[in-house]
């Protein structure tokens, strides 16, 4: 088992680190934790900014398309990051100085629970003195409270595996953290079977075939589940969507926040509970929730407000822009997504996003203040009264629209931009195909009826230039813009009356003079140009 749980990037055979910290010394479970992190590394550690490359802006539409998409991954770590890494830091380590798997009462501790589980006695751990302490972070929604929770425990292997400490043979599995999301119905039972399933994914136990196919009752698997975290070194148990306690039946709630008490306070499993502002009034309401969830101290983790954090976030984010004219930061733009995002990060990201979407499917390929607002009206429309009781600051009124704008429908708005920018394509495609077949068409008719008027005598340069006069102004049959070449060259236009000067005529081979002679020799003037020449059989020709 060992060796298939190392092949697992979650797993680390256990090394042990020299603590300065005289309470943390000589203790498997802390020694075997990484290094306390200092500000500046949980900044390295914690941020993430996409791979960018203004290389990739020279690329087609519909591939931008996806590179927008990188922007959903970009993190910058904030004062309160920092903060709830540092109380997530503590909480672990100080819940383990009670739990030394070295020292005899831990043993002993471990063996009268299983006892008190077999006489099935509920009080079970009374001598056991805790250092366990609580958190509880509430926030707005949209704020990244379980995105910022799971990016700090992914600085702890989340399976330390242990086979012997100094002298000491401890062949064991240290579970550092485990994350569960609270049930939809707020159901007790079923945060049992989903913290069985879970251990038993991560260490290979078989507790859910055990516990969760059988009718258990509640107050059964409850002191299970507690003997179980304290049999792989639970570290910190973290409940995230506590505002689902809102839906428990009868005393569902109250049962359950009693429950994660009694883990803190006679288990001495530190508990974190992440929720959202509809959590406040449930975990206000019990005392001794509040009390034990203070530990580190409450985070109320509110909407940002427009100052030097916020433009720490909008600055970061600015330069991933993938549209073809990159525009620089200026404060009208930071002013602008703080009105229409009201400090709530996860919808200011996706009206970057968005409006860089539009920007370059309706080929405009520039933010503009504009399509930031169009985007908010049309795209956000739905959480405009979220929006409203945000500015409002009225709690009630926040939570009562909290679930509306904690998701926007990206997806369909980017399926309406992907089939509006495919449209634009075809019909680009469409164009281009049908201008170049008129253009070849055009050329081909060109060129042969030059060559007609080449047959007809007339010089190349001359043909060329008539031809091209007779195909701008519409004419597309060979034949017709020959004739219509042949007449401008001989002088005679089809096109309107011409007006001509009397000129005096000196020369009497003239061909002016032609009109004259024939009449003079009682001739038609076309029977005269054709015999001294001037005109030829045309349709011979053709």
């Amino acid at each position: 088992m060992v060796n298939d749980l190392n092949r697992n990037s979650l797993y680390n055979q256990a090394v042990y680190k020299e603590q300065k910290i005289e309470e943390y010394k000589n203790n498997p479970f802390i020694e075997a934790l990484p290094d306390i992190l200092s500000p500046e590394e949980v900044i390295d550690r914690v941020s993430f900014y996409p791979n960018f490359n203004k290389e990739e802006k020279n690329l087609d539409s519909h591939i931008r398309l996806h590179l927008v998409q990188r922007l959903y991954e970009y993190f910058q770590p904030l004062p309160i990051h920092i903060d709830i890494e540092g109380k997530i830091s503590r909480i672990i380590r100080q819940g383990y100085i009670a739990r030394n798997p070295i020292r005899k009462e831990y043993t002993i501790s471990l063996l009268d629970g299983a006892k008190s589980i077999n006489k099935n006695n509920r009080n079970f751990y009374s001598d056991f003195k805790s250092t366990a302490l609580g958190l509880t972070i509430i926030g707005v929604s949209g704020m990244g409270k379980s995105t910022t929770i799971n990016k700090i425990l992914s600085l702890y292997p989340q399976v330390i595996i242990h086979s012997k400490y100094k002298d000491i043979h401890l062949n064991m599995h240290q579970v550092v953290w485990i994350k569960l999301d609270c049930p939809h119905d707020g159901s007790l039972k079923g945060l049992c079977l989903d913290f069985f399933r879970k251990v038993d994914e991560l260490i290979g136990t078989n507790y859910f075939n055990k516990y969760g196919v059988g009718r258990y009752a509640v107050n059964v698997l409850l002191p299970i589940m507690g003997q179980v975290a304290r049999n792989i070194g639970l570290g910190v148990l973290i409940i995230d969507e506590i505002q689902h306690l809102n839906l428990a039946k009868s005393q569902g709630a109250e049962g359950m926040l009693n429950y994660f008490v009694t883990l803190v306070n006679t288990i001495g499993i530190p508990v974190i509970l992440v929720g959202t502002l509809k959590s406040i009034n449930i975990l206000q309401s019990q005392f001794r929730q509040a009390r034990r969830g203070s530990g580190q101290g409450d985070i109320i983790w509110e909407r940002m407000k427009n100052d030097v954090s916020w433009e720490l976030l909008i600055n970061g984010m600015w330069k991933y822009q993938w549209t073809k004219k990159e525009i620089g930061l200026i404060k009208e733009y930071i002013d602008l997504l703080y009105e229409e995002s009201q400090g709530i990060i996860d919808i200011a990201v996706k009206l970057f996003v968005l409006s860089q979407v539009k920007a370059i499917t309706s080929g405009k390929e520039v933010i503009s203040p504009e399509i930031i607002k169009n985007v908010a009206k049309e795209n956000l429309k739905l959480i405009r009264p979220a929006i409203e009781a945000i500015k409002s600051g009225d709690i009630k009124k926040i939570v009562k629209y909290e679930d509306l704008y904690s998701t926007i429908d990206i997806s369909n708005f980017m399926l309406k931009q992907e089939k509006e920018l495919e449209l634009k394509q075809k019909i680009k495609m469409l164009n281009g195909k049908k201008e170049k077949s008129i253009k070849e068409n055009t050329a081909e008719v060109r060129d042969e009826a030059i060559l007609k008027l080449i047959d007809l005598d007339v010089k190349s340069n001359i043909a060329k230039k008539l031809v091209e006069e007779i195909i701008n102004e519409g004419i597309e049959d060979v034949k017709e813009i020959v004739k219509e070449a042949y007449k401008r060259y001989l002088g005679v236009s089809n096109k309107g009356k011409n007006e001509c000067k009397k000129v005096k005529i000196t020369d009497k081979d003239d061909l002016r003079n032609v009109h004259g002679k024939a009449k003079k020799e009682n001739k038609r003037v076309y029977d005269l140009l054709k015999d001294k020449g001037y005109i030829k059989n045309v349709d011979n020709l053709i």
